[in-house]
């Protein structure tokens, strides 16, 4: 399912980023980009055991502690930096949020720092609740009338495909780009280890 959607957030990540006058018309568009995340993780379970749990190894990961450190540390800057901005305008939930975030990010990387065993999936769990609570004072934070006009957008973009899709999985579509939309517009960063 990870890999789905993450093949469909790129696709549509490259669609916007050419500013075509032409709207995507059909989940196709996003066929290859998913074949392509599906064929990475393919390449990346090469000599596991075909019988073994798909679970990943808490213990193992394929990031480097060097890099995920950097993330940690960026991300925690990228939110430091929001939030002052946002502290000059006025203390809503999101601007408590992008505070307290900062400040867990600093405590994330001390653990991570001093962890032996370098546990990337704690540290993921904890990114994952982060962004949960990010997420949250967004959609808080913003204008009903703006959320409601970007879901209508976003319905209207995938009307023609809402027949052919699980009822779940269009909903979460819709709320995925939804939220995505909304961080590009305040700036929050994605902090899971998966957009490393």
């Amino acid at each position: 399912m990870h890999i789905v959607l993450r093949g469909i957030e790129r696709s549509f990540d490259a669609h916007e980023a050419k500013k075509r006058k032409r709207s995507v018309k059909s989940l196709l568009y996003c066929q290859e980009e998913v074949e392509a995340q599906y064929a990475e993780w393919l390449e990346s379970r090469v000599g596991a055991n075909p019988s073994a749990p798909v679970e990943p190894d808490a213990n193992k990961t394929p990031f480097t502690p060097i890099r995920v450190r950097e993330h940690l540390q960026d991300s925690q800057k990228i939110l430091e930096q929001l939030s002052a901005v946002h502290t000059r305008n006025g203390t809503d939930s999101l601007t408590e949020a992008l505070t307290r975030a900062s400040e867990l990010l600093k405590d994330l990387q001390m653990d991570f720092s001093t962890d032996a065993a370098a546990n990337t999936r704690k540290l993921e769990d904890s990114l994952t609740a982060l962004e949960r609570m990010l997420n949250d004072a967004l959609l808080a934070s913003v204008p009903a009338e703006t959320v409601s006009l970007l879901t209508k957008e976003l319905k209207a973009q995938f009307k023609p495909y809402k027949s052919h899709m699980d009822p779940e999985v269009y909903k979460q579509t819709v709320d995925n780009l939804l939220l995505k939309r909304l961080r590009e517009q305040y700036g929050v960063p994605r902090l899971s280890l998966f957009y490393l």
